[in-house]
């Protein structure tokens, strides 16, 4: 990867992103949580939930990634509240397209994830983009589980 390559990467749109990420820590009782780390360069996400007539009410999030892992978290913390699992689904899938087969960005509360078109050209960056949006899913999707007696 030459300089330019890491300027464009690295803008200082995604640097101002990773230094702000909302919704740091952690819930009191949440409903949902999931934990999701990338094998390849051990960024790890862990993501608390809780619900409310099948929409995100409470979010909190512990990110240990690089810059780009933490910029997506950033993405995700401004738009969760007020989602439901189908539109973090649907983000999900929509972001995994824009960075591994080019397609749209996704759509908004979504939108953010632009800021991520230049880590298309580097699929080892990939998995630590998708970390937090995959860990809210998980940790919604348990959160609406029904309890096993």
């Amino acid at each position: 990867m030459s300089d330019s390559d890491l300027v464009t990467l690295y803008s200082g749109r995604i640097l101002a992103l990773a230094a702000d990420i909302p919704h740091l820590g952690q819930l009191d009782a949440p409903q949902g949580a999931a934990k999701k780390r990338s094998p390849l360069c051990g960024s790890t996400v862990s993501v608390q939930v809780r619900m409310d007539a099948g929409k995100v009410s409470a979010f909190a999030q512990e990110v240990r990634a690089c810059a780009l892992g933490q910029a997506a978290a950033s993405v995700l913390g401004q738009a969760v509240i007020g989602r439901t699992q189908s539109e973090l689904d649907a983000a999900r899938l929509a972001l995994s397209a824009m960075l591994k087969d080019e397609g749209p960005i996704p759509a908004a509360p979504f939108e953010g994830f632009e800021v991520l078109l230049p880590a298309r050209a580097y699929k080892n960056r990939h998995a630590s983009i998708l970390l937090a949006i995959e860990a809210a899913c998980e940790a919604v999707a348990l959160a609406q589980a029904p309890t096993q007696a």
